[in-house]
């Protein structure tokens, strides 16, 4: 007998900073959200070191900072979405304060900002050096758990979105301890993260397989951009799964890529050295690696002896593996780090399928382009959260007949670590037409196995969007299309036909 619960307010599917903060916004429904782990665990949210980027500096604006976000998006950012993360992402950093969140401080008492990559001005809100993530996460859980308007379910993982017999989106069906729970509710919030889980070598936990995209996807929703897959350049390359990551600021602190020769190599590859877009120093420290040069960031001047102070997360990762980053040089290799593409929202958080909503790396609001701006992605959290929990809790009650479904079908572990695998090779820093292709391949043959659940859905999803798209953009780099074609469009798919709808970015 499957349990089934009826939820009377707002149910959120994600438990990192989007999910939590749409839980509140919700207020005063109540929310009921889920998580596939404990609270404060398994979001990248957590794992977050760089911090929030806001115009909060004198010498700042909303408007800079928006400048900044289209040009690292590479024409492919909606300008609108641009302009509502930056005038509000400035008020949602002063909340997460007042929420108890510990940003560094100024002698004054203002923000103590960082300069990353891509950023006219230091304007990064930073916790503890490279703490942003876990210290903000820690105070929006003590939050969530003190409301008595929010609930919280662990250990559950969604498996199907119920819809009623007008296709709304109505609940998930849903696992705990091998048991099906059908939950409903008058509104849904996606909130289940990214990608990162899909690829051999990432930074994010392994439990972010883009489900929730492919939960969405297989329900009708229209994604956005779902070849555009950020890479950090600067993984530490120690072999665990996932990778321990050396924060931008590190090189906004003045660290520098050297290769195996001692040879600061990026001015070879853009004029802004390590300060150059993600994208590029990605490829560039990929180009190093591939010809046996290796890659290695050198923080002992930059940072040296302030190591377990300033950047404490950077400094313990090192030490567990035996590297001394203030007299040693740090192994680091590009990994999958964030995905720009998700389920398409427009500024409230409404996706194209009624009663479903959707934010944070999920969701696909349009204010990353093909290529996201350094620490805009908890800010992103933070200001489109809140506004799809807003939505959420002022939707009307449903009254159409709910259509019960079955679980959609899983991925085996042998399976999954082929397809990670897969993807790294063949969606990965460098892509081309035959590996793209090779990688729809194993998809349709997994499909053919075991069955199309989300995982492979979000998959096949990649890597079909990634050959479709003929050209080199942000973070997508096709060696057998170098050039960038104009105008700069966007891509939005639909299951199952997964044919691009091209529309040209603003």
């Amino acid at each position: 007998m499957i349990e089934r619960i009826h939820h009377d307010g707002v149910l959120v599917i994600g438990a990192g900073l989007a999910g939590l903060t749409a839980a509140m916004a919700a207020a005063p429904r109540k929310a009921l959200v889920l998580s596939p782990t404990s609270l404060n665990q398994g979001c990248s949210s957590a794992w977050a070191q760089g911090g929030m980027a806001a115009a909060l500096g004198e010498d700042d604006a909303p408007a800079l900072h928006a400048a900044d976000t289209l040009a690292a998006g590479a024409g492919l950012c909606d300008a609108d979405m641009v302009d509502i993360l930056t005038r509000e992402g400035p008020d949602a950093v002063r909340h997460l304060a007042e929420l108890g969140a510990p940003f560094d401080r100024t002698a004054e008492g203002g923000f103590a900002q960082s300069l990353e990559a891509a950023h006219s001005r230091a304007r990064v809100a930073r916790v503890k050096g490279d703490q942003a993530g876990a210290e903000i996460m820690r105070a929006m859980t003590v939050a969530a758990y003190v409301s008595p308007l929010i609930s919280t379910r662990a250990g559950v993982r969604a498996r199907l979105l119920l819809q009623d017999t007008t296709g709304r989106v109505r609940g998930v069906l849903a696992e705990q301890k091998g048991e099906l729970i059908e939950i409903t509710a008058d509104a849904v919030v996606l909130a289940t993260g990214g990608i990162g889980g899909l690829y051999a070598v990432t930074t994010t936990p392994a439990e972010l397989k883009g489900e929730g995209l492919g939960l969405a996807a297989l329900a009708g929703a229209v994604i956005g951009d779902p070849e555009f897959v950020q890479f950090h350049p600067t993984a530490i390359d120690i072999g665990r799964d996932p990778a321990p990551l050396a924060t931008e600021a590190l090189r906004g602190e003045g660290a520098k890529l050297l290769n195996a020769s001692g040879e600061a190599f990026m001015v070879r590859y853009d004029p802004a050295a390590e300060l150059a877009p993600r994208d590029v120093v990605a490829r560039a420290i990929h180009a190093e690696i591939q010809a046996g040069r290796g890659a290695f960031l050198d923080a002992r001047t930059a940072v040296g002896n302030h190591f377990p102070d300033e950047f404490p997360g950077v400094f313990a990762a090192c030490m567990s593996a035996g590297i001394d980053p203030r007299y040693q040089v740090i192994p680091v290799a590009p990994a999958c780090h964030y995905h720009m593409g998700g389920v398409v929202t427009d500024a409230s958080g409404a996706t194209s399928l009624p009663g479903l909503y959707a934010a944070g790396e999920c969701a696909s609001t349009g204010v990353h382009g093909a290529n996201r701006l350094a620490s805009n992605s908890l800010l992103e959290a933070a200001v489109f959260g809140a506004r799809a929990g807003a939505a959420a809790r002022d939707l009307t009650a449903p009254t159409g007949r709910v259509v019960r479904g079955e679980a959609l079908p899983d991925l085996p572990a042998k399976a999954l670590a082929e397809l990670r695998r897969a993807m790294t090779r063949d969606a990965g820093v460098v892509r081309d037409a035959d590996g793209l292709t090779r990688l729809i391949g194993t998809v349709e043959a997994m499909k053919a196995d075991h069955g199309e659940g989300p995982i492979l859905a979000t998959a096949g999803l990649v890597a079909e969007t990634a050959l479709a798209r003929r050209e080199s953009r942000g973070a997508h780099f096709r060696t057998d299309f170098l050039l960038s074609a104009e105008p700069p469009t966007r891509t939005f798919v639909t299951h199952p036909g997964q044919q691009a709808l091209k529309v040209a970015a603003e």
